[in-house]
């Protein structure tokens, strides 16, 4: 029985582990679950796979809701540090997948209660996988990326000499705008932005993909996880997102890993041990997804957020600044304030901006400092936008 803690356990990587671990009840036992505001799924979840710590994180509703925990004897904690040190030896394995930055905190924190540790959120991995790796090392914790490209990337390489590899390329569906121009969905509502032909995940990541954002993130995590070159990595579109990662050699041979669009299969394969015996399904290998495989490169036309992976930056705060403005701006699209088209011009705009340009070359020293960083990107553009409402709503 191997016991898993679930950071994030009410959002779409939550539900995809908890699925795994619902068809692989006999061998994996989830022993603490975290959540922010869905108090009503996470109660659910603790009663249904027999969790007996959960962490509430956000403050307000742990001392609003504690006591409903109580008649099942799950014991409720406000801050991560005090459910983690009640373990006595580290669990087998640990899943991060709490979105946004804020996630940041709680995954370094569990690693050294940690034999293993899968983290399938970029903004963690962006803004601070110096920390991370850091952490990685002086626990002696093991490394496992399951966003589906990188956990691709992995599998292909991870017995190769990374001198051998020419390129990289990951793939992009393209989302729902793929055959749009920009100009014609200025002001397209969420509702549709929403839409995701392949993939089934959270409104943040699902508006990321329609504009490119998504892959402009995974590109930077590639760079940061396997320590490769930016000029070695690239994107392409595959509509039909079967296959997650082409991997070029120098030696002409070129692999790829396919697999169906479910974050459940990185996450089983994953769990398991190499040598353990596991089936994902009983289905036949479906030969005729290969059928049109139908690559393309992605149009900056269609996708100007693509103009980013030239701004080659060597400091971390670029790229912390550049999920904080990412964030903000498809927040206020979710919420109507702004239109689609301005989550692009007004992220090219502000990262052009003198008051963070001065940061592009530096990295923070640590974890306080990202916060640090996040609260100035934050307060500015509540001013930015508010001396330029007007502005912007009549004239974007």
């Amino acid at each position: 029985m191997k016991d898993i803690i679930l950071l994030g356990s009410t959002g779409s990587i939550g539900n995809a582990v908890l699925n795994v671990v619902k068809k692989n009840k006999s061998n994996f036992k989830i022993k603490l679950l975290t959540t922010n505001k869905n108090i009503k799924k996470i109660y659910q979840q603790a009663v249904y796979f027999n969790v007996k710590k959960v962490v509430i994180l956000d403050y307000k509703n742990f001392k609003k809701f504690s006591h409903l925990f109580k008649k099942k004897k799950i014991k409720v904690y406000f801050k991560i540090d005090e459910a983690l040190k009640t373990f006595t030896k580290k669990v087998y394995f640990t899943i991060s997948g709490i979105s946004g930055i804020e996630g940041l905190e709680p995954t370094l924190k569990t690693i050294k209660y940690t034999k293993n540790l899968g983290i399938a959120n970029k903004e963690s991995i962006i803004c601070g996988w110096k920390f991370i790796k850091k952490s990685l090392k002086k626990n002696n914790t093991n490394f496992v990326p399951l966003d589906s490209e990188h956990f691709s990337i992995w599998s292909l390489i991870k017995s190769e000499n990374i001198d051998n590899i020419k390129k990289i390329y990951l793939t992009a569906s393209g989302g729902p705008f793929l055959n749009k121009k920009l100009d014609d969905i200025k002001n397209i509502k969420p509702k549709f932005a929403l839409r995701h032909p392949n993939w089934k995940m959270g409104k943040k990541i699902s508006i990321d993909s329609a504009t490119m954002m998504n892959k402009i993130f995974e590109v930077i995590e590639a760079k940061k996880i396997f320590n490769i070159e930016s000029k070695k990595l690239d994107i392409i579109i595959h509509p039909k997102s079967y296959i997650h990662a082409v991997v070029h050699f120098k030696n002409g041979l070129t692999k790829f890993l396919a697999h169906d669009t479910t974050m459940e299969i990185p996450i089983l394969n994953s769990l398991y041990k190499k040598n353990e015996k596991f089936i994902f399904n009983n289905k036949n290998f479906n030969y005729t997804k290969f059928n049109g495989i139908n690559f393309l490169k992605p149009d900056p036309k269609i996708f100007p957020l693509l103009k980013i992976l030239d701004y080659n930056f060597k400091g971390a705060y670029f790229d912390i600044i550049l999920v904080c403005l990412n964030d903000i701006l498809v927040n206020l699209y979710l919420k109507n304030s702004i239109n689609y088209i301005s989550i692009h011009k007004l992220l090219i705009k502000l990262l052009k901006k003198a008051y963070f340009s001065r940061y592009y070359d530096k990295s923070p020293k640590n974890i306080n400092e990202i916060e640090n960083m996040v609260n100035k990107v934050k307060k500015y553009l509540h001013n930015y936008l508010k001396l330029n409402e007007k502005f912007y709503k009549n004239n974007i």
